[in-house]
This record gives structure tokens, C-alpha cells and sequence, in this order.
């Protein structure tokens, strides 16, 4: 680990740019100001900083400081500007500022090929221009569109659309702790969806996008084939195209998980590790030639084509643009003969990437691959001081365990915050999946080479099935074990914060042997234990009843303390995928346990808790005749009973009606309109999100 100190910080200008530029850009999301003051502020500070570095007095040199300061003042305008010009809800012509509230009339190209889903196939479409007052005007923005699956349908990338539909809002699901999906969606300037039957479009025959990327799905969907068509098994296939090219749509969703459990997602989530293997490969078959003249100029930019295409191939996500970038500079600075600082390469690669897009700060991906990449560099060389081998075949194990667990040091805090588990085997899964991915990666790059000839393509195809089995093989039997994972961790940014400062204090203390650090991570470490102890006070004393947002199903919790009642129609087939998406987050973030949640059937009942009553619909029901109405906090009403709210509030007192998702949509807006009639508060869960009530 690098001794920190002035003279460190000084290598390494890019860091200073990227604290600079990150802070502008979260200045501009949580405290969003004008562009022009933004633009005022950089044109003054740029200015002063011209005036500073023409004077011919010794004014600069005395305060040099300035200079710095001047410098981060341009930086985090700039990120701030950044992140307003990438927002499309700032331009006058995005389709959030055009459409109304009814039918909108759209001309649109497909920006990537079609993707298949359960019960219907989707693409996202970028507006080109809005029918409005009879004539047509420039649009931005993208839209998500779903089409029926009841007929076969061909829309490649670039085919221009004319759509006449009800674009709907993106919503979230509104549970707790819930993953944002419109933060996300908004992110990528998608706003709205459209479900589209054949009658809402229509083919106009002009292409749009561009060649590139054209060619590059083109180039994709070949790969895609020959591995289809040459590797044996769906499951051994799925693995084989997230491996090579990142496309996860063929995944066995078990199969994910289990990946995820055993700390070895990485594999199947296309990363630095993968263009690191390619980079690899390529010195290797350099290596022979490196006494030649004209290697000094093919070697680079062979290795630049190929790390880009690659990069562009799969997508261009977050954490393999990192690599690409970073291995550009590497490789650019060596074909000059410059060494570069390699912290000071990761800062400039940072820097790089959000000016391209500053959204990837909020990039899960971005965030593990810079922390693991960062963790690596700073911690792999004291971990593998740690143990001496003398043996080689020994030290290059070790050594690739401490670059596991070097990995992991700084991206803990971020798997507590995000996933909320640990995954305790990470050690023993990354020591096999890791060389064998890296086998079978060079031996998907063989097959696409041979797969003109169906001879080789077989064999090679069959021994990659084989081992990708193997490798599934492992995976799968460790998830079965019980301890292979810490789940239902409860972290918040609090906690992640506090978690980062006590691993960063420690490992001064530890590699420096700085005894003052040691003091500060103990009063770190306390104070995580007080802010636990507090939050898990507060769950101790909650009541609360949440109505969960699950499509077609209800789900309703009622906590008391850290115990749980769960009333439900949602069948056994489908409990786990509602519980990992939908009901997990709010119990992880109310402290309720796997083993403290009692399963019931939701059915009419009448619920008292404490001072509060709850009565519960879940089909139709015999209203009571009664000389007085019936007091009651709150109804829920699920499953499509026939019933009408004028006989429901004639014998009830009721102050809030909530209908669930199991109702349909059309009956709901039929039950919102009646209880706007007769004054009575009622919540819809599929339009409003779920219902949070404290008892």
C-alpha cells in the first residue's frame, strides 16, 4: 500500500480533477441550479485563472494555491453542466414536455434489436419527432415498447416506426426500499412506455441509427448462432453468451442467483476480468515479434481495435468501458515510452467516463469496478506478504486468493448497501470458476474463430458445454450448502459510509503501523454498533401494516416488532421470485427475519390490532345490515369481489379504502370514481404504489 502524503497526492492530478467533477456532478442532482450560473461561475473562474497564469508578477507563485482552486471551480461547474445537458427533461423537445395526458402520435427508430420476454417481446425506441397542432416538430428522448407475442414479428435495430398510442408514465413499484426503476430508466432518458397491438403502428420503410452500430448487433447475432448452434445445452449455452458478449437474456434466473450467492457474478456480468483475459492474449501472440521493427506501431493499434470492438460488442456497460479505457492508456503511454502512475491512469479513466456520461456515478457496475480495481492495487501486494510459498504452483495460488480478497476490501460497503448479503465461500467458487471462465472465454474466442468449419465447431462446442457444466456443476452444489451466504444484511448509506471509513482507518493503522489510526477505526466501529443498536430499537417497536405492489397477487404484512404476519394469494410456484423482488427490500430494511414470518391465506376477515381494526376483503361479501355503521380504520380490498363501495360505506365507517393489485385495473378506476362521489380517502396500489400504514 502506497504511503499517502503530499507529495503523492501532487502525482496524481487526474484524482483532484475527479473529486472536482464528481461533486459537481451530485451538486447538480441533489441541489440543481441554473446553467447559466453555472456557465457565469466557470467563465469568471476561468478568466481569473487566464489573468493568474499571464501575469509576469510574483503574485502566482506566492499564491499557487489559487490556481488549484480556480482549476476545481471550472471542474465542478463542468460536472454540473454535464449532468444538465445529459438530462433530456431540460430540452423543450423531449417527449416529456410534448405528449399529454391522452392518445400521442410519434415517429420513432428502434435503437437496439428485440428482446423476448414471458408475454411479449420489447425494444426501446428513440423519438424523432411529435405530431403537434398539424404539423410535426423535433423530439428526443427514448420510449419503451411492448408488442403481443401473438404473431411473429421483425423489427431490427434502426427501423423507424410510426406509433399513435397511450404513452404511460415509467412507474415504480412504490414497495419499500424497492429498487428505483424510473431513477434508472431516467437515467438512460427513458420516460414512457407504450403497449402496442398491430393496429397502433406502423412500419414507414426508412432506416434510422447508425452504421456502427448497426454492424455491431449484426456481428452480435452471429456470435449469438454459433454458439447456439455448436454448444449443447440451454443452461451451458445461456452461461456461453453472458460469458463471451454479456447477453443475459438466455440465463436461467436460479442459475444467477446461485452465481451471486457464491460471490462469482463477475463471470457472467461482463467486466474488466473478461477485456483483462483478451488483453492478455493479445501480448501473448505479440510476444514473438517484439524484436521487429514495425511491431512498435501494429501491436498498439491492433490491441486498441480489439479492445474496443470488443467493448462495443458487448455493450459498452460501465465497468468494461473502465478497462477499455484504462488499457488505452496503458497501452498508448507504452507505445511513447511514458510510464504512467497507474492510480493516476484509474483517476483519468474515471474522468473520462462521466464526462462521456456523468449518470454512471450512479452505475452500480461503475461503482464495484472502480472500488474492486482500487482495492486490487492498493491491498493484493501486502495480502500475498502475508504468506510465503516457496513453491510456485502454491504462491500463484495464494497469490490469486489475495487478489480475491484484495477485491473484496473496499467493495464490501457497497455489496452490504446494494444486495444487503456476503457471500462467505467467495474464496473457494473464485478459485475454480475464475481460471476455468478464463479457459472457457478463450475457448468461446476459438470456436468463433472455427465455427466456418462444423467439424471443429462440434468438438470445441461439446468440451465448452462439458466444462461450462463443471463449472455449473460447482456453483450450484455450493448454493446448497447453508452457510454459503449472509443474508438480510440491513445496511444503509449511513452504515456503507461508516463501514468504508473503518476499512480505510484500519488499514492505515495495519500496513502503516499508524497507532493514532487504530483509535479512530475503533470509534468507527462503535459507531456502527450504536447506530445498529438504535435501528434495531426502533424495529423492536414498530407495528405497521404494508399492502405489497406485486402485479396480480396480494401480499400484505402486518410487523409487529421484528415479527411478521404475511397474508397472501400468491401460489408456491412463484413465492420465491415475489419474495427476492418484491418483499425482501422492505423486510431487510424493517429488521423481519426469514424465520419470523408466519405464511396465511388472505381471506374476508376482521383484524384488530391494538386500538386499530382492519377489515379485510377477498371476495365477495355478505354486508351486514346494522342500526349503526361499523368502525373501522381501513379496508383492503382484493381478488375482484362484486361488490359496490355505496353498500360497503353504508354499513362501515370507514377511513381509508386501499384496493390491491389482484384487482383489475378497469374495476379499480370504476371503484376510484365512486369513492370520489361519495368523499371516501381510498389508495390504488398499481397506480399510487404500495400502502404504508403505521398501526
Amino acid at each position: 500500500m502506497p504511503r499517502f502524503g503530499i507529495h503523492f497526492w501532487k502525482q496524481l492530478p487526474f484524482l483532484r480533477l475527479l473529486i472536482a467533477l464528481c461533486t459537481g456532478i451530485l451538486l447538480q442532482y441533489y441541489l440543481p441550479v441554473p446553467p447559466g450560473l453555472s456557465a457565469a461561475i466557470s467563465g469568471m473562474a476561468f478568466l481569473l485563472l487566464l489573468l493568474l497564469l499571464r501575469s509576469k508578477s510574483a503574485l502566482p507563485f506566492r499564491f499557487r494555491w489559487i490556481n488549484g482552486v480556480l482549476v476545481s471551480v471550472l471542474f465542478t461547474e463542468m460536472g454540473s453542466l454535464l449532468l444538465y445537458t445529459h438530462d433530456n427533461r431540460n430540452d423543450t423537445h423531449c417527449v416529456t414536455n410534448l405528449i399529454s395526458d391522452g392518445v400521442s402520435v410519434l415517429l420513432v427508430g428502434t435503437s437496439e434489436p428485440l428482446t423476448e420476454k414471458p408475454r411479449s417481446v420489447k425494444t426501446i425506441a428513440k423519438a424523432e419527432a411529435a405530431w403537434q397542432n398539424g404539423r410535426w416538430i423535433r423530439a428526443s428522448g427514448s420510449i419503451m415498447l411492448y408488442f403481443k407475442k401473438d404473431r411473429p414479428i421483425d423489427l431490427p435495430y434502426g427501423t423507424q416506426l410510426l406509433i399513435r398510442a397511450r404513452l404511460q408514465p415509467i412507474r415504480n413499484s412504490g414497495n419499500p426500499a424497492a429498487f428505483d426503476y424510473r431513477a434508472y430508466c431516467a437515467s438512460q432518458n427513458i420516460f414512457y412506455q407504450a403497449y402496442l397491438q398491430e393496429k397502433d403502428y406502423r412500419i414507414t420503410g426508412k432506416k434510422t441509427g447508425s452504421i456502427l452500430a448497426e454492424v455491431l448487433f449484426e456481428t452480435r447475432e452471429k456470435v449469438l448462432a454459433a454458439l447456439r448452434k455448436y454448444i449443447p445445452g440451454k443452461k451451458e449455452a445461456g452461461v456461453a453468451e453472458a460469458l463471451l458478449i454479456g447477453y443475459r437474456n438466455d440465463l436461467d434466473k436460479e442459475l444467477v442467483q446461485s452465481y451471486s450467492n457464491t460471490g462469482v457474478v463477475h463471470i457472467i456480468a461482463i467486466s474488466g476480468l473478461h477485456l483483462g483475459m483478451i488483453y492478455g492474449l493479445l501480448l501473448f501472440l505479440f510476444s514473438p515479434f517484439k524484436r521487429q521493427a514495425w511491431i512498435r506501431w501494429i501491436k498498439p493499434v491492433t490491441i486498441l481495435l480489439v479492445l474496443w470492438g470488443f467493448c462495443l460488442l458487448t455493450g459498452a456497460a460501465a465497468s468494461i468501458l473502465r478497462s477499455a479505457v484504462m488499457f488505452s492508456f496503458i497501452v498508448v503511454g507504452e507505445s511513447l515510452g511514458r510510464k504512467t502512475q497507474v492510480y493516476n491512469t484509474l483517476a483519468a479513466s474515471a474522468c473520462c467516463l462521466l464526462v462521456y456520461n456523468p449518470w454512471f456515478l450512479w452505475d452500480v457496475g461503475f461503482q464495484l469496478s472502480y472500488a474492486a480495481v482500487t482495492g486490487i492495487l492498493l491491498f493484493m501486494k501486502p495480502i500475498c506478504r502475508l504468506v510465503y510459498c516457496r513453491n510456485k504452483l502454491l504462491g500463484g495460488i495464494w497469490q490469486l486468493h489475495a487478489i480475491s480478497l484484495s477485491a473484496q476490501v473496499l467493495t464490501l460497503p457497497l455489496l452490504l448497501y446494494y444486495f444487503h448479503q456476503f457471500p462467505n465461500l467467495f474464496l473457494f467458487t473464485n478459485f475454480i470458476a475464475v481460471p476455468l471462465s478464463g479457459l472457457i472465454l478463450y475457448g468461446e474466442l476459438l470456436l468463433i474463430a472455427l465455427s466456418w468449419l462444423p467439424v471443429a465447431g462440434v468438438l470445441i462446442g461439446q468440451t465448452l458445454s462439458f466444462l461450462i457444466a463443471q463449472m455449473n456443476g460447482v456453483i450450484e452444489r455450493t448454493d446448497r450448502l447453508p452457510f454459503v451466504v449472509t443474508d438480510a444484511i440491513h445496511a444503509d448509506l449511513a452504515t456503507a459510509v461508516l463501514v468504508f471509513f473503518v476499512i480505510t482507518t484500519a488499514a492505515v493503522w495495519l500496513l502503516h503501523k499508524r497507532k493514532d489510526f487504530a483509535l479512530v477505526s475503533l470509534a468507527g466501529l462503535s459507531a456502527i454498533l450504536c447506530w445498529r443498536m438504535c435501528w434495531q430499537f426502533r424495529c423492536g417497536r414498530q407495528q405497521k401494516l404494508i399492502v405489497y405492489h406485486i402485479p396480480k397477487r396480494s401480499a400484505v404484512d402486518i410487523m409487529l416488532g421484528q415479527n411478521c404476519l404475511f397474508l397472501h394469494t400468491i401460489p408456491a410456484a412463484e413465492r420465491k421470485a415475489a419474495n427476492s423482488f418484491y418483499l425482501k427490500p422492505a423486510r431487510v430494511l424493517y429488521g423481519i427475519g426469514v424465520g419470523r414470518v408466519k405464511n396465511t391465506v388472505l381471506k374476508n376477515r376482521l383484524i384488530r390490532l391494538g386500538r386499530r381494526s382492519i377489515l379485510l376483503i377477498g371476495e365477495s361479501i355478505q354486508v351486514p345490515k346494522t342500526a349503526y355503521r361499523i368502525p373501522v380504520d381501513m379496508i383492503l380490498i382484493s381478488g375482484n369481489p362484486k361488490l359496490y363501495l355505496s353498500q360497503i360505506s353504508a354499513a362501515f365507517n370507514c377511513g381509508q379504502y386501499v384496493f390491491d393489485s389482484s384487482n383489475p385495473l378497469w374495476k379499480i378506476r370504476y371503484w376510484k370514481k365512486e369513492a370520489e362521489s361519495l368523499h371516501l380517502r381510498h389508495h390504488s396500489v398499481p397506480d399510487q404504489g404500495a400502502f404504508v400504514m403505521d398501526l
